[in-house]
């Protein structure tokens, strides 16, 4: 199996950054650079990261040396501001700071205007970074980036996540690397988390994970976007948009009918899995310009889990301008389709199907397509591993991850000012 390498950022990354920037993040921060910092503390040890998190205030940059640091640290009010975030990094990216074991790396409780950038968190027991809203259900977790993390080798085959979101709104997440996590969990999850961007990273797990996803959206999350990222095999589900969640976790609150809503996943790869995406209690979301290859028994799966009284059947999805290469001799069904849901409301356009050993062979869909390609070898450029690009005359040049060029921007949250701290005083 051929594994997938990272997607260079294209330079739409910086028409989008332009049109959104880093959610309340300075310019500088959302270009990938780093704001002035007000005041710097250097740790190297454990306690020494403890106190600092605990007397961080806006403008603080920690800079962790070179070394091991026992996970298990909890943090709550880590709150900067859009001017003068919080800024958790290492001291020399070169060398990142490795953040081992622990219920969870570290776990932030409402925090806000914070950074994260060039760790390590391995060997966490159930989640390796945990960013919550500390059950406020007001998204008092809020403009958190992630960049360049690397989680790995979180807990065992229960439900253990290498990223937990819960109730976090405007944040990103951007080249990280996250790899081996529980089982039965996800490498992100994410439950009732809003206005968020997961861009450039890689998530990989071992074949045959017959539970689990690579990113999870459910428990009222809406206008999530996914955009190149690679996926290897990762969990039982590539991506999983919606879910299963107890009524009590939802954001907002009461459930407003969906477990998913406007989540967006664009020019990614996804590897294997037994299903490389599924539409679970979800509605109005896309599906467009990716690549998938070889999924192990279904391409897509559409299931309606949430059975409480209110909520909509799974419906109203799109899938558009991806390129799908499977083999029939390892699917059941190219889509299954379970009780409960709407599949004849879904729209296809634009898809480019390849089974290589039934290369004559028309996916059964639901609903009617669109502009479908069906029996065309997509001619991939000679194999690299991970390189999934294809000849400049092939038939399926305009659709799969390659193919992206408008990427799809959240919509802005102008005249919204409870969530703007402002700079003149500390955040509460």
């Amino acid at each position: 199996m051929t594994r997938p390498k990272p997607i260079v950022l294209t330079a739409a990354l910086g028409l989008v950054l332009a049109f959104w920037g880093v959610p309340g993040a300075p310019e500088a921060a959302a270009a990938g650079g780093m704001p002035q910092p007000q005041r710097i503390v250097n740790v190297s040890d454990t306690e020494g990261l403890r106190n600092a998190l605990r007397q961080a205030r806006m403008g603080t940059h920690i800079r962790l040396r070179p070394g091991e640091y026992r996970g298990g640290l909890y943090v709550a009010g880590v709150r900067g501001t859009q001017r003068h975030p919080i800024v958790v990094m290492a001291a020399d990216p070169t060398r990142p700071p490795v953040i081992r074991g622990g219920s969870n790396g570290i776990q932030f409780s409402s925090p806000a205007h914070l950074i994260l950038q060039d760790l390590v968190f391995e060997g966490a027991t159930t989640n390796g970074l945990n960013i919550d809203d500390g059950g406020t259900m007001e998204f008092s977790a809020h403009d958190i980036v992630m960049r360049r993390l690397q989680v790995r080798n979180v807990g065992e085959r229960g439900n253990q996540d290498g990223i937990k979101l819960s109730g976090v709104t405007r944040f990103r997440i951007e080249q990280c690397t996250i790899e081996y996590w529980g089982e039965g969990g996800s490498a992100i999850d994410m439950v009732g988390c809003s206005h968020g961007v997961i861009e450039g990273s890689t998530f990989r797990h071992r074949e045959g994970i017959t539970s689990g996803n690579g990113v999870q959206a459910k428990g009222g999350s809406e206008h999530i976007i996914v955009r190149h990222c690679n996926f290897y095999h990762a969990g039982e589900r590539n991506v999983q948009i919606g879910g299963l969640t107890g009524l009590r976790f939802f954001r907002p609150q009461p459930p407003q009918g969906a477990e998913a809503r406007h989540i967006t996943v664009e020019g990614c790869i996804l590897v294997g899995a037994r299903a490389a995406v599924a539409f679970v209690s979800a509605e109005d979301s896309t599906f467009r310009h990716n690549t998938i290859y070889r999924p192990q028994r279904w391409v897509i799966r559409i299931l309606q889990e949430q059975r409480a009284e209110g909520f909509v059947p799974c419906r109203n999805n799109t899938l558009s301008h991806n390129l799908i290469v499977y083999r029939q001799e390892e699917i059941g069904q190219v889509i299954n389709i379970g009780p409960g849901t709407q599949p004849g409301t879904f729209n296809f356009s634009h898809n480019f199907w390849y089974c290589e050993d039934r290369p004559r062979s028309v996916p059964p869909l639901p609903a009617r397509e669109q502009n479908g390609t069906y029996g065309r070898d997509p001619q991939f450029n000679p194999p690299v591993p991970g390189d999934f690009s294809v000849a400049e005359d092939s038939p399926a040049r305009h659709v799969g991850a390659h193919s992206l060029t408008e990427p799809t921007r959240l919509p802005g949250e102008e005249g919204d000012d409870s969530e703007q701290d402002g700079d003149e005083q500390e955040a509460a």
